[in-house]
């Protein structure tokens, strides 16, 4: 279980005096205490691996936004803390798909279903996103599918 490997990995920071894996690692149990309230469970339960991954990707999602912001605005600095506190989560992900095989696949899956209709594009992305979910990168995902289909 993804929630309890954190609970350990937090020990592991503590005893480490790794700070900035500390204050992650604390903000992602926080975060999964959210999302179990949200679903109206206990604080004290632990959440599943598919929902704990999904607070993982939300985590990483924000990072990522933050980073382009901070990047857009000058503040290198912060940037520089934010893609540390990335790197830290991304541990925790599985291996992405690069994108040749992304292109592969989408190519393969096209080929499969017929699809060249570009009035149909968001359907076929629904469908590739729902295969690759986890996988790969939604925005790579999207930008391989706009070059098929321009």
């Amino acid at each position: 279980m993804i929630h309890t490997e954190i609970r350990e990995k937090i020990k592991e920071a503590m005893i480490a005096r790794d700070a900035l894996k500390l204050n992650v690692l604390r903000g992602l149990l926080t975060a999964f205490t959210n999302e179990l309230v949200a679903k109206k469970r206990k604080p004290d339960e632990i959440l599943s691996d598919e929902d704990a991954m999904a607070v993982i990707h939300r985590g990483v999602k924000q990072r990522k936004d933050s980073i382009e912001q901070f990047e857009k605005g000058g503040r290198a600095d912060l940037a520089h803390d934010e893609q540390a506190e990335l790197r830290v989560l991304e541990t925790f992900l599985p291996q992405q798909m690069s994108k040749a095989e992304i292109e592969t696949f989408i190519k393969a899956k096209q080929a499969e279903t017929g699809s060249t209709d570009p009035a149909k594009k968001g359907q076929f992305m629904g469908l590739i996103m729902k295969d690759l979910k986890g996988k790969a990168d939604s925005s790579t995902v999207k930008d391989v599918i706009d070059s098929l289909f321009s």
